[in-house]
């Protein structure tokens, strides 16, 4: 008696191996051959390497660990990036994981928050400080992201392009300092042999984004941190002795950095961080349904977000930081229109393995200062762009709204143009107000409340949150 036919794949379920027809599966779940998932993989992996390597690079130096602690750290972080992007994509039944092509990593909107935790905290506590108050924001995600749809209405395009502006222009100071060699109190800080290195590493980049094609031109970025570090080996600007140091293959201790402290201002900081990298995961995943043809409801929301909260709780015991979605890689799903799960998946697997062997994870710590400098101008600038770009979409033409985007613009660059401008302030308000994105988004937050929440039932209220 001949078999029913089978239909397609539930929204789900897995596709069946191998699928007799294309119409059998959905995008999502195709298991592609060899040929085509190894490279769709790598070119996820070139997206998203130096954003996850970013946090690690910005915070270590900024703590003064020396080089064995700064591969450690860049160690950990690709190592939760790796179990985070695994867990989002293949799922944990139905409590975890949005099973949708989407890479989960250290986010960089928390790295001005938790430099100003460090700056505040004692010599070799900055660390503890810091990983405290990121597991009590994974734990403040867990406990909201299943009720956070309803929360979204206080976070339009208005609120999070103010925070992603802010994320890049209060990141910029990072990528001068690099350029000028990094280190403030040498005595060659800011000569010009740094400076010539990082411009050039900035046209190196430049030249390949005009002129590459397909996936060299997605892979700017690294080509010229290779070429611009290939070009300092003559000159004495390339140390080696973190890759001559390196162990071969081990895995993070826990609590290697010491054991967390939990400060009231510093958790209250990362828990404001946190609330915007829920939002913008949120958004990742609605754009992603789209693209996808797979649209994400409350439920794949709500796993995804606990996927996050996971990671940032879980994270600090081994050396990691806050934890959210990747938007490059929504870009690269969009441009190459590869919608599988399974190659977002072997891409965590790949970043699992460079955190597991360090000394792949110390090559990065080979890239001078410079040339850091140099590419940073482009990765932090390109932040500050995306914020643009969302509140071109935020109803400017609303006087209200300008005067929204003004003030919380204004508050949150304070800090940059007036670094002890909150001296006198006690300490919990300097962690919270020193750091230009918690402070901008406080303030965006608060006024959106007051433009278009509170006592204004009849007017426009703010446009809710885009998938765009």
């Amino acid at each position: 008696m001949a078999q029913p036919a089978k239909g397609p794949a539930t929204a789900e379920g897995p596709c069946p191996t191998p699928p007799s027809t294309p119409a059998d599966c959905h995008p999502v779940d195709e298991k592609l051959p060899a040929s085509r998932l190894v490279p769709a993989a790598l070119q996820h992996i070139a997206a998203m390497y130096a954003g996850v390597v970013t946090p690690p690079l910005i915070i270590g130096q900024a703590v003064g660990l020396d080089a064995a602690g700064m591969t450690r750290l860049i160690a950990a972080s690709l190592l939760i990036a790796g179990c985070a992007t695994i867990l989002q994509t293949l799922g944990l039944g139905r409590f975890a994981g949005n099973r949708l092509p989407f890479v989960n990593a250290a986010s960089s909107a928390g790295i001005a928050p938790m430099l100003a935790i460090a700056e505040t905290s004692a010599p070799g506590r900055q660390l503890p400080a810091i990983y405290g108050a990121v597991m009590v924001a994974g734990v403040f995600c867990l406990a909201v992201g299943p009720f956070f749809g309803r929360l979204l209405r206080f976070f339009p395009p208005l609120v999070t392009g103010v925070v992603i502006t802010l994320i890049g222009v209060t990141l910029m100071p990072v990528p001068v300092g690099w350029a000028q060699g990094g280190d403030q109190n040498a005595a060659d800080f800011g000569a010009m042999k740094y400076l010539a290195l990082a411009a050039f590493t900035l046209v190196v980049i430049l030249l390949f984004q005009r002129f590459g094609r397909g996936f060299v031109k997605q892979i700017a970025l690294l080509l010229g941190l290779f070429i611009g570090t290939l070009a300092a080996v003559p000159f004495g600007m390339a140390d080696f002795t973190a890759l001559r140091e390196a162990p071969v293959a081990a895995l993070p201790a826990p609590f290697a950095f010491g054991t967390p402290e939990f400060q009231p201002a510093a958790i209250l900081s990362l828990c404001i961080v946190m609330l915007v990298l829920m939002t913008e995961s949120s958004a990742g995943m609605l754009a992603l349904g789209e693209i996808c043809e797979r649209r994400s409801d409350g439920r794949t929301i709500t796993r995804g977000l606990r996927t996050d909260g996971i990671a940032t709780l879980l994270g600090p015991v081994f050396g990691g930081f806050p934890t959210s979605a990747f938007a490059q890689n929504v870009g690269v799903v969009s441009l190459t229109r590869v919608r599988s799960r399974y190659v977002v998946a072997v891409a965590g697997g790949a970043l699992l393995v460079l955190g597991a062997f360090p000394v792949l994870g110390a090559v990065v710590s080979l890239v001078p200062m410079p040339v850091l400098g140099g590419a940073g101008i482009v990765l932090f600038g390109s932040i500050a762009v995306s914020g643009i770009r969302t509140l071109s979409e935020a109803g400017l033409d609303d006087s209200s709204n300008i005067i929204l985007v003004a003030v919380a613009l204004g508050a949150g660059i304070i800090p940059l143009a007036a670094p002890t401008f909150y001296a006198g302030f006690p300490a919990w308000a300097q962690t919270v107000l020193g750091s230009g994105i918690s402070a901008g988004a406080l303030v965006a937050v608060l006024l959106n409340l007051f433009f278009h929440h509170l006592g204004t039932r009849s007017r426009h209220t703010a446009p809710a949150l885009k998938s765009s």
